[in-house]
């Protein structure tokens, strides 16, 4: 009888031990689930744009010699509703590097990217793009006048970041219309804010510091 009690504790202790190694294992593998990309973790990310490459740029009245210089990357951000959405990036590839990078700094640190979608879906109108807080970089104008010609630059949450004029220049219209700066949310810049260190740091230049006007979600190489 003693022996039986004897064999039911260790079979009791056994079992208690393989759950909660078990436990354990389902919190490493969750968490490697996160990490690693694995399809459950990708169920939960929102997609915002899912074009080709070819979609991309339909339309687009830019050169071939410059079509070809342009890459399509996915990026991953933290939207305004608190999740995780998954949106593109059309840019030129010398900046393909540089963003990425960024892009993974701004997840980790959760800084708000509301959308993030090429301006074909806007009909190559800019100014429809920036007035949705769309993120983008590539949209084809005069290439002598805007880096975005080439996909050069980025511009961040546009509608959170608009551009003002400085003095001097305050007959100019600010863009988007009717948006206003409020550095109390997130998503929108200040000076020695760690997204723009970051940009700075891998040598953007950051459109706030343009002689006529505060061009705040925008940064260019």
């Amino acid at each position: 009888m003693f022996d039986r009690l004897k064999i039911i504790c260790l079979v009791t202790c056994i079992s208690i031990a393989s759950c909660t190694q078990y436990n354990k294992n389902k919190q490493v593998n969750s968490l490697n689930i996160a990490i690693n990309g694995d399809s459950t973790y990708k169920d939960t990310v929102i997609v915002d744009s899912h074009y080709t490459f070819t979609e991309a740029i339909d339309g687009t009245t830019a050169p071939k010699e410059i079509i070809k210089e342009l890459e399509l990357i996915d990026v991953e951000y933290y939207s305004i509703d608190g999740k995780i959405h998954k949106g593109q990036i059309l840019t030129n590839k010398a900046l393909v590097i540089d963003l990425k990078m960024i892009f993974k700094f701004i997840l980790k640190s959760k800084f708000t990217i509301e959308h993030a979608i090429p301006v074909v879906k806007y009909n190559w109108y800019d100014d429809l793009s920036m007035q949705d807080n769309n993120t983008y970089s590539f949209c084809y104008r005069n290439e002598f006048f805007s880096k975005h010609a080439k996909g050069m630059a980025i511009d961040i949450n546009p509608y959170f970041n608009p551009v003002h004029w400085k003095v001097g220049y305050e007959y100019r219209q600010n863009k988007p219309e009717e948006a206003y700066r409020d550095t109390t949310i997130n998503g929108t810049f200040y000076a020695s804010h760690p997204v723009v260190l970051e940009f700075e740091k891998l040598g953007f230049f950051w459109g706030h510091n343009f002689k006529a006007k505060f061009d705040d979600h925008h940064f260019e190489k």
